[in-house]
C-alpha cells in the first residue's frame, strides 16, 4: 500500500508543534500500526532525518503506553484495540492518515506523539490500592465473593490507564479511568475497609490535576480499548457521595 502520513512533530513541551507529511510505499496489510511507524523511522534514519518519537512497551495491548490519535480516534478507528494491535489491513491503498498525540491539559506533550501520562499514576497513588500485609498468598476461599461481583470487579480491573477516555472526552475528564479503579475495589470486601478514603482521595487528586468533569456523552466508553462501561461512573458517584 501507498500511504500519506500527516504526523504531529514537536521537539519538546516548550516549542510549537506542526504536522509534517510523509509518503510511505510498500506498506504491508499484515503490519501493525507501530510496525508501520517503525518502517517510517527506519526510512527517516537512513536519510539522515530525525525519527518520529512514539511510546510503546509490550505491544500486546496490556501496558497502555502506545496511545495516539489516529484519524480522529484514540487508538484508531477500530473499536476495542490499542494502537499496537491496530492492523494496517484496516486502511486502504492511497489513504491519508493523520496521527497526533493525546490532547488534554493534564497530558503535556513530551515530544512528537509522546505525552506525559504521569497524572494517571498520581491518581492511582492517591488511593487505588488496599493496605494489606504482604506474605504468602491467602487461601482463595477465605473470603467468599459472589460470582457476579467478582466478574464485575475483574471487568473494571482490566483498565490499562492508557488515557484514551481522557483524549476522547471533550472535557478531558478522567472519570472513566478513576471509576474503574474505584469499582474494582468497591465491589470486593477487601476494598470496603478504605472505601471512603479511597473515593475522596482519588476524586480530589483527579480534580487537582486539572481533569475536566463528566458530561455523560459516552465518548470515553466508545473509544476505550478495554470497553470499560459507563456504569462504573455511576458507582464512582455513589461511592464519593457516601464518603461524606
Amino acid at each position: 500500500m501507498k500511504l500519506t502520513l500527516k504526523i504531529w512533530r514537536q521537539k519538546n513541551a516548550k516549542t510549537k508543534g506542526k504536522f509534517v507529511t510523509y509518503k510511505m510505499e510498500n506498506v504491508s496489510p499484515e503490519m501493525s500500526f507501530l510496525e508501520m511507524l517503525d518502517a517510517l523511522n527506519k526510512k527517516l534514519v537512513e536519510t539522515g532525518d530525525e525519527p518520529v518519537a512514539f511510546e510503546h512497551d509490550c505491544r500486546e495491548g496490556i501496558c497502555g503506553s502506545c496511545g495516539m490519535y489516529i484519524n480522529g480516534h484514540p487508538h484508531g478507528p477500530v473499536p476495542a484495540v490499542t494502537t499496537c494491535l491496530l492492523s494496517m489491513r484496516h486502511f486502504s491503498d492511497g489513504d491519508t492518515i493523520t496521527i497526533e498525540p493525546w490532547r488534554a491539559k493534564p497530558f503535556p506533550v513530551i515530544k512528537d506523539l509522546i505525552v506525559d501520562r504521569s497524572a494517571m499514576d498520581k491518581i492511582q497513588i492517591a488511593g487505588g490500592f488496599i493496605s494489606v500485609n504482604t506474605g504468602a498468598a491467602p487461601e482463595a476461599n477465605s473470603i467468599l465473593v459472589q460470582k457476579k461481583y467478582a466478574e464485575a470487579a475483574f471487568d473494571s480491573a482490566i483498565c490499562i490507564g492508557c488515557g484514551a477516555c481522557v483524549a476522547a472526552c471533550k472535557n478531558a475528564s478522567a472519570r472513566l479511568f478513576v471509576s474503574a479503579k474505584i469499582s474494582q475495589y468497591a465491589l470486593l470486601p477487601q476494598g470496603r475497609v478504605e472505601a471512603k478514603d479511597r473515593a475522596r482521595a482519588m476524586v480530589e487528586k483527579m480534580d487537582e490535576l486539572g481533569f475536566g468533569n463528566c458530561s455523560n456523552t459516552g465518548a470515553c466508553e466508545a473509544e476505550c480499548p478495554k470497553q470499560i462501561k459507563l456504569t462504573n461512573i455511576a458507582r464512582l458517584n455513589r461511592e464519593y457521595y457516601k464518603a461524606f
